[in-house]
């Protein structure tokens, strides 16, 4: 997601997406110890989203 479609999205969502988004990058870690991830790159695209959502969070909080 780009950060311009991530402000247009309601705090609640941010946070439940935030959650959705975690429980991604763990599978993704598993699949990694495991060897079975073919996408390495994937890991990184959901900590930079996971980080743009929580800094957007932390903007409107100010």
């Amino acid at each position: 997601m780009k950060a311009v479609e991530i402000r247009k999205l309601k705090t609640n969502d941010l946070e439940k997406r935030i959650v959705e988004l975690k429980a991604e990058l763990f599978n993704l870690r598993f699949q990694l110890a495991v060897g079975q991830l073919e996408n390495t790159a994937r890991i990184g695209q959901v900590r930079k989203t996971i980080a743009q959502m929580k800094t957007i969070i932390g903007e409107r909080n100010e």
